[in-house]
């Protein structure tokens, strides 16, 4: 396998070897991201969660008012350039943001909607003179913007919109009708982004002001969790938009619609983050104080497990989202300094990076489940009663594996593009798979001389790679064309993905630290191998899944025999390393990794 230093391009890691050299870890954090860390928590405890019950009451102007605070802070623009009133800081520095401001429930919601898909489609497809009447109020929260796309039989299947868009007479205005649901922001937002079809056919994006003659705004939605998030249905009755309002070029809405997702999804991995750490530390102080049987709960070896699997699945959402992120950024640099603008930059490297991008979304919300739902067993009864905070983040969670398109169709996204990047030329994927099936009919290396530090972690996570190429290589081969309908195959080879990309990027960042030497890594380690651990186990039986699901004869019993060898992993103590996790945050008090 190719060892790198140089940044991978997007799912490169499949088929290459990252060197520690090439990521960066939160350990890297300059003291002005700290410093801007601090300054989200800080406005959470200090402007949010003392009117969080007055949020999700919907008491009005309350929201609207949050946001204009957090717009004078400037945590509103923090990537957008100084030209529209923003701060002009770099990707990471966003993703910050987002992950400081996402223990905030419903503010969390509307903040995301807003400085996403509220404010990115103006900002990276207007024109100048859209990007200076709209972006710079959307910057600093004199306006808020909302984003219309989903429809009542349109949701993952986003390009069977109805809504239409038909030039008038007079060529002045298109003329909207239909509607739009599910809109987060839309009861208080002044600008939409909205697409329709013209003519029924050209999926189009366009910028509708509130107050447009023939536009209605719905009554709120009352919603299982994320209550104060308002959330409405737009209508569009010959609703009269400027011409000079289409955003982008007519017919290419879907590229926006995509391309601003991609984005979304990292941050929503982010913000999920941010709420699993708050959520984390709630858990974590109950289980100190609560006594049962004469003793606090947190002292049970059935509660240090919960507490310990928290934070080792925050610490590798986060590890990977920042990994992420900083390769994104860097690309984003390399594009200006190649004299690309500002938005085909951002864009295109985002766009390189949208495999991640999925499998951070699914990883960050299933992390954050697991942590709502763990927390609210930790409490036992009370965990039910809306007393208790944790009831609020187990209502909000459950929606973040719909966001964004949900956990499904992003599972399936991230083996789609794989593919079709193969089938582009631009990631070598048959090439290694026909290496790892010559692998497969040659007689097993038994020793390993490697003696560096983590060559066994490392063999393990080469394995897996191997293990993926095996099953994907020999699915495509079988199925052919007839894969795109087997979505448990892709699923599983989906997961199988996630889990090997989830455990490179801890170790990495392990290593790197460890390298550097001015840590203690020991929690970190404890982490990884835990990670890489499960990992094994829960890549074998995705993998065991689809082969079974595809194969038979001696090409099922080879391949299951390969999936043995590439999944095995050294013993591993458990239950040691998470008690020995879960007793640092009891001392600490805290989620301290």
């Amino acid at each position: 396998m190719e060892t790198t230093i140089k940044n991978l391009n997007g799912a490169e890691w499949l088929v290459k070897e990252s060197l520690p050299e090439s990521v960066f870890t939160p350990e890297q954090y300059t003291e002005e991201q700290r410093m801007i860390m601090d300054m989200c928590q800080q406005f959470l405890d200090t402007e949010v969660m003392p009117v969080i019950d007055r949020i999700d009451k919907l008491e009005p102007g309350l929201m609207p008012g949050l946001m204009e605070k957090a717009g004078e802070q400037g945590l509103l623009s923090v990537t957008v350039p100084e030209e529209y009133n923003g701060l002009g800081k770099n990707f990471v520095d966003g993703m910050i943001v987002a992950e400081g401001l996402g223990g905030g429930y419903s503010f969390s919601v509307a903040m995301a909607a807003h400085t996403g898909i509220g404010t990115l489609p103006i900002l990276y497809f207007g024109t100048d003179d859209q990007k200076a009447k709209y972006v710079s109020k959307l910057a600093t929260g004199e306006w808020k913007g909302s984003y219309g796309l989903t429809e009542p039989n349109s949701g993952s299947d986003a390009l069977s919109a109805k809504t239409t868009a038909v030039l008038s007479e007079d060529g002045k205005y298109y003329i909207l009708n239909g509607q739009k649901c599910w809109i987060t922001n839309g009861g208080f937002a002044d600008v939409f982004t909205v697409f329709a079809k013209v003519d029924g056919k050209d999926f189009t994006g366009f910028i509708v002001e509130r107050g447009y003659e023939g536009f209605t705004i719905g009554a709120e939605e009352h919603k299982m969790g994320i209550k104060g998030s308002s959330t409405v249905q737009l209508y569009f009755q010959d609703c009269k938009v400027p011409v000079e309002n289409v955003l982008g070029e007519i017919g290419r809405g879907h590229v926006i619609a995509f391309n601003i997702l991609n984005i979304g999804r990292l941050k929503l991995a982010a913000a999920a983050l941010g709420g699993s750490k708050r959520v984390t530390d709630i858990a974590l102080t109950y289980a100190k104080t609560r006594e049962q049987f004469k003793t606090p709960i947190a002292n049970f070896g059935a509660m240090k497990y919960k507490l310990a699997q928290m934070a080792i699945r925050n610490w590798a959402t986060e590890t990977a989202t920042y990994r992420v992120s900083k390769l994104i950024e860097d690309r984003e640099h390399e594009l200006l300094s190649a004299g690309k603008p500002f938005n085909d930059a951002a864009l295109a490297a985002a766009e390189e990076y949208a495999i991640e991008c999925a499998i951070l979304k699914v990883h960050g919300s299933e992390t954050l489940d697991y942590v709502v739902d763990e927390g609210v067993q930790i409490h036992g009864g009370n965990g039910f009663s809306d007393e208790y905070m944790v009831t609020r983040a187990y209502r909000d969670s459950r929606i973040n594996r719909i966001f964004e398109g949900t956990n499904e169709i992003n599972r399936l996204l991230t083996v789609d593009m794989v593919l079709k990047r193969a089938m582009k030329g631009r990631l070598n994927i048959m090439g290694a798979a026909m290496g790892v099936q010559k692998e497969l009919m040659s007689i097993p290396e038994f020793g390993n001389d490697d003696e560096s530090p983590f060559a066994a972690e490392r063999k393990a996570i080469a394995n897996f790679k191997k293990a993926i190429l095996m099953v994907a290589g020999a699915a495509v081969q079988k199925l052919m064309m007839k894969i795109e309908s087997e979505q448990e195959i892709l699923m599983n080879i989906a997961d199988m993905s996630m889990e090997t990309f989830i455990a490179e990027s801890c170790l990495l960042r392990l290593m790197k630290n460890t390298q550097a030497g001015n840590i203690d890594t020991k929690y970190q380690e404890l982490m990884t191998k835990v990670i890489i651990n499960d990992a094994a186990d829960a890549i074998n039986k995705a993998g065991k899944d689809a082969i079974n699901g595809f194969a038979d004869g001696d090409e099922q019993r080879m391949m299951l025999l390969g999936l043995k060898r590439f999944t095995k992993v050294n013993p591993y103590n458990t239950k040691e390393a998470r008690r020995a996790i879960a007793d640092k945050m009891i001392e600490a008090d805290k989620y301290c990794f």
